[in-house]
């Protein structure tokens, strides 16, 4: 019996280490990008250049944690910027660097938390819409913690 609930603890905290280490894992992977100068009618940009892990990852489900980033002054419940780092090291507020970023397109709307948020979606690459964040997770849901 003891033998038992050893076992099923055992899987279940190495189930929920594992999920933990796969979420951060994603942002790991996404880190190693590096960036290329470009001119357009406006002046030098930084272009990404993904690496051959994160071009892997295209068009695949992957999951994300992090924080939602209010933008534009308000909240849109199915469109969110997920940030890795809480909002002040995010990308726009503080130390982050676009690599810490993604937009997310959620398939349905949920409610603005201060909270650590998971998501799952379908990874996309953007190295050409200077609008729009280099990593877009597309057909999101919210994961339950």
């Amino acid at each position: 019996m003891k033998k038992s609930i050893l076992v099923v603890l055992i899987l279940v905290c190495g189930s929920a280490l594992i999920n933990s280490a796969i979420a951060q894992g994603v942002w790991k992977n996404l880190s190693e990008v590096s960036y290329k100068i470009s001119k357009d009618n406006f002046g030098e940009l930084y272009v990404p250049v993904f690496s051959e892990n994160i071009k892997k990852l295209e068009g695949k489900v992957v999951e994300a944690d992090g924080y939602i980033i209010p933008f534009e002054g308000m909240f849109k419940p199915n469109h969110i910027i997920l940030s890795s780092l809480p909002l002040a090291e995010c990308f726009f507020c503080g130390s982050g660097g676009p690599e810490t970023v993604m937009e997310v397109m959620l398939t349905k709307s949920i409610k603005y938390t201060s909270k650590r948020v998971k998501v799952r979606g379908k990874l996309t690459l953007n190295a050409n819409d200077p609008e729009k964040l280099m990593y877009i997770l597309k057909e999101a849901v919210l994961v339950e913690n």
